[in-house]
């Protein structure tokens, strides 16, 4: 079974922006939190993704390419408005860092994401990492489709 090892943070300044990003659309056919299905479209290639319920910062995660057609034509069919943001990959003590800035009704919303072999292995956070929010279901990308950041009370700092 594939296995995703995730930790996520909210994002300080803007010292993290290097280089390019990648343009991400996604949406969901299901968000249940046991079992979510995305679309999503990265640049020009098409993804489809099942993840399943998360136990700590870990969960099933089954991600398959598509032709960029189908995956235009599932958003179509998608539960709820699509998640936009930009993708930058930045790489910090030998270990890759994703770091999402959301566009649309989540904009204003920085998270960097690393991806890791075991749950407690040890991660050497660069200075623009702030507050951990890996266990805030708020911050999953599934509930950000259905309750966009822009509409949060009492929004966290987030200066991205």
């Amino acid at each position: 079974m594939a296995t995703e090892i995730e930790r996520k943070f909210l994002v300080e300044g803007t010292a993290w922006r290097q280089g390019r990003g990648t343009r991400l659309v996604q949406g969901y056919l299901n968000r249940d939190p046991q079992r979510t299905v995305r679309v999503r479209i990265a640049g020009s290639a098409g993804f489809l993704t099942v993840k399943g319920a998360s136990r700590g910062a870990t969960r099933s995660e089954f991600e398959y390419a598509i032709p960029l057609a189908d995956a235009e034509a599932l958003l179509a069919l998608v539960d709820g408005p699509l998640v936009e943001k930009v993708r930058y990959e930045i790489t910090h003590a030998g270990a890759l860092w994703e770091v999402d800035e959301f566009l649309g009704d989540n904009a204003g919303l920085v998270l960097a994401e690393i991806e890791l072999e075991r749950e407690d292995q040890p991660v050497m956070k660069p200075a623009w990492v702030g507050a951990e929010v890996t266990g805030d279901p708020r911050y999953y990308n599934a509930n950000l489709a259905a309750f966009p950041y822009a509409r949060w009370a009492g929004l966290p700092s987030n200066s991205g």
